[in-house]
C-alpha cells in the first residue's frame, strides 16, 4: 500500500462508531474550565480600569458638595416661582395694559395725540404744556391742537391757559395761541381774547388784540395787553373800558 493510501482524516479520529454522528472534542469543555476562563477575562477587564487619583477624588468629592447646595436650592426656587407666579401673572397683565395705554399716543405723519411737554422757566419754576394733537413741522415748530399751559407766577398763583389752536416753538419756549383763548388765575381773574402771545421762558403773555377780563376787581374790556407773572406787573392798552367794584357804594364806570 502507498503512502498516499495510509494518510487518513484527521478528523476522523473525533468520530465515535455509533450512527456514523460527528462529535467535535474542541468544543467540549468542562465547567471547571469555564470558569478559570472567565476568571481570567474579569480579571484582565478589573486590571484594565484605573483607579482614581487624588485630583479625580477631590473633583468628584466638590461636585458632590456643589451638588449637595445645587439640588435643594433649585427645589426651593422652583416651589418659590409657584408661589408666587399668580403675583408674577398680575404684573404681566398690568404691564399689558399700561403698554396698550401708550399705544394710544400714537404717531402718524408726524402727529402725536395727547402730547405733554414738561421744562422750567427762567427762574426755575416748572412749567407743562399739554395738547389734544402736537403736529412735528421742524426741529424747532409744533403745530398744536387745544393746547393748553400750566405755569406759576411770582407770588405762587397757579395760571392755566388754553386754546383752539397754538404752535409752540421749543428752543425758543414761545407759545402762540388763537381761537378762543381763555385765561384763569387761581385768584379768581378770567381774561377772554382772539390771540396771545406766551413766553414760557420769561412768564410773560401778551396780545395786541382785544380782551375781556373779569375778577374780584370788576370788569374790564381793553384793545390789549401785557402781563409779567414773576414781576407782578399787568398793562392794559386803550381806548378801553373799566367797572370796578365797590362793596359800599356798588359798581363805577371808569375809562381808562
Amino acid at each position: 500500500m502507498s503512502d498516499d493510501q495510509t494518510q487518513h482524516d484527521p478528523t476522523q479520529n473525533n468520530e465515535t462508531g455509533t450512527g456514523g454522528r460527528v462529535e467535535r472534542q474542541d468544543f467540549k469543555r468542562s465547567a471547571t474550565s469555564v470558569k478559570r476562563q472567565r476568571e481570567v477575562i474579569e480579571a484582565a477587564i478589573v486590571t484594565a480600569r484605573k483607579a482614581p487619583g487624588q485630583k479625580e477624588l477631590a473633583r468628584r468629592q466638590a461636585t458632590l458638595k456643589w451638588a449637595k447646595w445645587l439640588l435643594p436650592s433649585l427645589a426651593l426656587l422652583l416651589l418659590g416661582s409657584i408661589a408666587i407666579w399668580p403675583e408674577i401673572d398680575r404684573l404681566m397683565n398690568a404691564n399689558r395694559a399700561a403698554l396698550t395705554e401708550v399705544t394710544r399716543l400714537k404717531i402718524e405723519s408726524g402727529n402725536l395725540e395727547g402730547a405733554v411737554y414738561r421744562s422750567v422757566d427762567a427762574h426755575g419754576r416748572p412749567y407743562m404744556i399739554t395738547a389734544k394733537t402736537a403736529h412735528q413741522i421742524n426741529e424747532d415748530r409744533i403745530d398744536l391742537i387745544n393746547p393748553a399751559a400750566d405755569t406759576l407766577s411770582q407770588g405762587g398763583e397757579w395760571l392755566y391757559l388754553q386754546s383752539e389752536q397754538g404752535v409752540y416753538m421749543q428752543h425758543e419756549q414761545l407759545l402762540d395761541l388763537k381761537d378762543e383763548v381763555t385765561l384763569y388765575r387761581d385768584d379768581g381773574l378770567m381774561m377772554r381774547g382772539p390771540v396771545a402771545d406766551v413766553s414760557m421762558h420769561d412768564g410773560v403773555i401778551a396780545s395786541d388784540s382785544w380782551v375781556h377780563a373779569e375778577g374780584p376787581f370788576g370788569v374790564l374790556d381793553a384793545k390789549g395787553y401785557w402781563l409779567s407773572q414773576h414781576e407782578g406787573i399787568a398793562q392794559f392798552r386803550g381806548p378801553g373800558r373799566f367797572i370796578l367794584n365797590d362793596d359800599r357804594n356798588g359798581p363805577h364806570d371808569k375809562a381808562s
